[in-house]
């Protein structure tokens, strides 16, 4: 009756207790696989374990959220666990439109690091055909007559803030911070020239650290956005769960949990239906459905305690 089985042991468990693909393709031709697995199915680490942190470490995002200079380390946040289940999510939802269009199921594979190779996105592709490791913390890219700059600075107290433009926006940008009759004293006006001198690159850089530090990120932010330019406070975990727009758009919500007697944050949904709007449960149980579930595959009650005696259920 299942549409969809999902699994994330490595690759070989499955077959040796006899729930692999192969075995339940034969019970229902129209089921989904799902298999997750720490490398993938394939290469020399297939067989061995994974986690979060080895997601991280293979997939490069440890470069990419480390400063210039500083030490690659794994994040405390689940980029690996997290990237890899909406990859296994997506894919499931077109094998499952194909297995109901066309009466005939497959097998989805991912893994931990491929969720990371494929969320370093854009990034991986240009230091691919540039064969050399992207510039890390502040960047200023581009070219000579067309620069870029995306960089966060510290404010008074320390806070950070971050802004992005292109070379059309830097003077008005920085006009608008009261910023740029310093930088033209200095002779750092001119974003260009951070392209071709690594000087003036770094006097521009340190001159606007300074700046920046003489003030509030709440007025920065507020000074740029009023010119419609790209930026925001950086948010540390708990100001991101109480920040206005994710608090808005229903990205945090508040769940009523009856046995604990407690109102807490959860995460929300990240999707807005317009007809079905999605409303946040509770998890089961651990074993709360084992009896339905386990009787529909036969099991009677002398059979499920028996299970139960061996402390399998």
């Amino acid at each position: 009756e299942a549409d969809v089985f999902g699994q994330n042991f490595r690759p070989g468990v499955a077959e040796k207790n006899g729930f692999d693909y192969e075995t339940l393709k034969a019970i229902n031709p129209a089921l989904v696989y799902v298999s997750i697995s720490g490398y993938g199915q394939e290469g020399p680490h297939a067989h061995l374990p994974g986690t979060d942190a080895v997601g991280q470490a293979l997939g490069g995002v440890t470069e990419a959220y480390a400063g210039p200079g500083e030490s690659m380390r794994t994040g405390i946040v689940s980029v690996a666990d997290e990237s890899c289940a909406l990859l296994a999510f997506g894919g499931l939802l077109a094998a499952l439109h194909c297995a109901k269009t066309t009466g005939v199921g497959q097998k989805v594979e991912t893994s931990l690091v491929a969720g990371v190779v494929r969320l370093m996105g854009w990034t991986l592709t240009t230091t691919m055909w540039r064969n050399r490791n992207p510039i890390t913390g502040t960047r200023i890219n581009g070219t000579r007559k067309r620069p870029g700059i995306a960089a966060s600075f510290n404010d008074i107290d320390g806070r950070p803030l971050v802004f992005q433009l292109g070379h059309r926006d830097w003077k008005r940008a920085m006009e608008a911070l009261g910023f740029y009759a310093v930088l033209e004293e200095r002779g750092a006006e001119d974003l260009g020239l951070a392209i071709v001198s690594e000087e003036k690159k770094d006097l521009i850089l340190s001159t606007l650290a300074e700046l920046f530090a003489t003030g509030s990120r709440d007025r920065w932010v507020e000074l740029l956005r009023a010119v419609d330019i790209v930026s925001a406070p950086i948010n540390t975990l708990l100001e991101a769960s109480n920040d206005a727009d994710v608090l808005a758009n229903g990205y945090v919500a508040e769940k009523h949990y009856p046995e604990i007697g407690e109102t807490l944050k959860v995460h929300g949904t990240p999707w807005r239906f317009s007809e079905t709007p999605a409303e946040i449960g509770v998890a089961p149980k651990l074993g709360e459905h084992n009896e339905e579930i386990l009787g529909r595959l036969g099991y009677d009650e002398a059979a499920l305690e028996g299970l139960r005696e061996r402390k399998v259920i």
